[in-house]
């Protein structure tokens, strides 16, 4: 069968990427979206468009049945689950079905004898599939150590612990458990070996339905925050001819050993000493497909389509040429614990040229809410070398201009340019080792970043229409405009302050005070170009409300302009907590209420936004004073909590932990 119209069950960056195929092929499209998404950029990009009502994605996304009704409705002849969600729910792949569409993805049954770590890796061992022995957790002993406890159904990290002490094994088991059964609605955990800088590498599959699979070459993700890629590579660097050739085949037999069809990966975990054990197959698209589509030249969606349709993929391989790096753009603050954050995205533009590649589902203008991952755009790079995909890749994130929320940029680039990344010194380690420098302070210049942006004030407070302003009186001190004035900036997120004193001469062009060896060559409100011992630099601005972004080659800086003189009625009273983002509040600590009292890192609040949990604690023993949060609130950043009354002999925490959740 023809399809004329697809139905994407997703939204986001996956959603726009199918359409983008969509259209090349002259399919028409449609888009289901929530509540909270609905000006979101996958809505605007589809041709059709049905609303699933809610916010949350277990009343919207997650709604087979709805999603099922909403492509009836829509007159779509077929469903593409995208990644994610429902993507890997064999009982909403058999509705699709059963209502008489065609399912974008792998047989029923595949997606059922894969669903099951456990039972995936039974079926592994009879298709000779390398893999790590089981460990019983009842009959674990000190040799056993360090243990990984998994969940056996779902993904992305949740309901996974390493256990390093066999003391802690029961508690870990009955946490991961209790993750696991949150998270997917089974609470089955297994154990087995932890490999210590072990290597994520996986291989891209493409089946037909008349016996002909592709193994597409590998890719390396090694480089993981709690279990979640980050950066990805393809082909994976390093292998011996014979370890890739044996990945390939392991790869090929785990298809063929589920009747598969479509796109599918099959993942591996490739010890220091090069032997490969199987972890999963993910049977579906992934979300670091662009990097083995750069190589191999294909367009992976146009292939499950095309499988779909019952079309045969040719005989022959595609021939990979070159190497290909992708990195995920994140709305999240690495430096506090990878913390989601939210709000406007005021602009997104990331470079465009040869070799370069941006998947998103998002623009500048659109918001960042709460209720999904906080992964904004994928960035791609292809060239000839490794060396140059990676460079050509830092160079573009470095460029990019992303003014709104905090995000992973830096982090991005600084990893692109590690020595032990570009070394290809690769293992899922990575972060746990270098996180700390590489969210360290940047050496940048952000002092002469801050002059720009007072210069660029000062020329749009002077090009402001209107009447002159009449000079501020503080007493017997007068704001005199051809005088030294001063200006007070915040660096986010840092917190560092800078003072800037600048003076407008009669000439009308800002000048920095008391600034040897700096000369003004330009000002205006959106650009200002400096020379600093004789070296030009040229700094680009942007502002929203009190926020000053500034971009100049090499760094990007956010100020947030602080007043003159301290409001008294900004401050916080000690013991205050504050909600660390956005979010809803979904629970409370039992018997919790104004004048309990509480031990030193007890959890007492958790809010929840962006899959992320985050338990407020008790920063120290002593009482609870004042309680504004109750399940279902929701809170925006800054928000005030709780307060307790410490006791001054306890010992203070950190006031939040954060979780990753469902």
């Amino acid at each position: 069968m023809t399809i004329a119209t697809l139905l994407v069950a997703n939204r986001g960056e996956i959603a726009c990427r199918i359409f983008r195929t969509c259209r090349d092929l002259g399919i028409t499209t449609v888009a289901v979206y929530s509540d909270a998404d609905a000006d979101a950029l996958h809505v605007r990009e589809a041709d059709l468009a049905v609303r699933l009502p809610g916010s949350a994605p277990a009343d919207t996304y997650l709604r087979g049945d709805l999603v099922v009704a909403a492509a009836l409705a829509a007159g779509a002849d077929a469903v593409h689950p995208g990644y994610g969600f429902l993507s890997e729910n064999a009982g909403f792949a058999a509705a699709v079905q059963d209502a008489g569409l065609t399912w974008v993805g792998p047989p029923v049954k595949a997606i059922e004898l894969m669903a099951s770590k456990t039972r995936a890796k039974e079926l592994m061992a009879g298709a000779g599939v390398p893999l790590l022995a089981p460990v019983d957790p009842a009959t674990a002993g000190p040799d056993d150590l360090p243990l990984l406890l998994k969940a056996a159904s779902g993904g992305g990290g949740r309901g996974m612990r390493i256990v390093r002490e066999l003391a802690a094994l029961p508690g870990e088991l009955l946490a991961a458990a209790a993750e696991a059964a949150s998270a997917f609605g089974d609470g089955e955990v297994f154990a087995e070996p932890y490999v210590e800088r072990g290597r994520h590498v996986e291989v891209q599959v493409m089946a037909d339905a008349y016996d002909t699979v592709w193994a597409l070459g590998t890719r390396d993700c090694s480089l993981q925050r709690r279990h979640q890629k980050v950066i990805e590579e393809a082909p994976a660097p390093g292998l011996e001819d014979a370890l890739r050739t044996r990945l390939h085949d392991a790869a090929v037999a785990a298809a063929r050993a589920v009747g598969y069809r479509g796109a599918g990966t099959v993942e591996f975990l490739v010890s220091a000493e090069g032997r490969p054990y199987f972890l999963e197959m993910n049977t579906r698209l992934q979300v670091e497909h662009p990097v083995t589509e750069a190589v191999f030249g294909v367009d992976l969606v146009a292939l499950q389509l095309r499988v779909a349709e019952g079309e045969p993929l040719d005989p022959e391989l595609p021939v990979a040429s070159g190497h290909a790096v992708e990195a995920r753009l994140y709305a999240e603050d690495p430096a506090r614990d990878w913390q989601p954050q939210t709000g406007a995205l005021l602009t997104l533009e990331v470079p465009d040229g040869p070799g370069l590649r941006l998947d998103t589902g998002y623009v500048g203008g659109d918001t960042i809410g709460v209720h999904y991952d906080p992964m904004l755009a994928k960035v791609i790079a292809h060239a000839p070398t490794r060396t140059e995909a990676v460079r050509l890749l830092a160079g573009a994130l470095e460029r990019a201009r992303i003014h709104g929320p905090v995000t992973n940029r830096a982090l991005l680039v600084r990893s692109l340019r590690h020595p032990d990344f570009v070394a290809a010194r690769l293992d899922t380690g990575f972060y746990d080792r270098h996180l700390a420098d590489l969210t360290a302070p940047g050496g940048g210049d952000p002092a002469t970043a801050a002059l720009a942006a007072t210069l660029a004030e000062a020329v749009r407070a002077t090009a402001s229409p209107g009447p002159a302003p009449t000079p501020t009186r503080f007493g017997a001190w007068r704001n005199v405009p051809s005088q030294p004035q001063v200006k007070r900036y915040r660096s986010e997120p840092d917190g560092t302050e800078h003072e800037i004193a600048y003076r407008t001469p009669r000439t009308g062009t800002p000048e920095p005070y008391d600034a040897p060896g700096v000369r003004v060559l330009a000002a205006t409100p959106g650009r200002v170009t400096l020379e600093l011992g004789g070296l030009t630099r040229h700094f680009h601005l942007r502002r929203d409300r009190d926020r000053l972004y500034v971009d100049t080659a090499g760094a990007s800086y956010t100020f947030t302009a602080l007043p003159r003189f301290t409001d008294p009625a900004t401050q916080t009273d000690p013991g205050s907590l504050l909600a660390p983002m956005p979010g809803t509040v979904v629970r409370l600590a039992e018997g919790l209420a104004a004048g309990a009292a509480v031990e030193a890192g007890q959890p007492l609040i958790w809010l929840e936004a962006m899959k992320m949990e985050h338990r407020i604690l008790a920063p120290a023993s002593g009482t609870l004073t004042a309680l504004h949060a109750a399940p279902g609130d929701q809170v925006e950043v800054g928000a005030l909590l709780a307060v307790v009354q410490e006791d001054l002999d306890a010992t203070p925490v950190p006031a939040s932990v954060p979780e990753e959740t469902a």
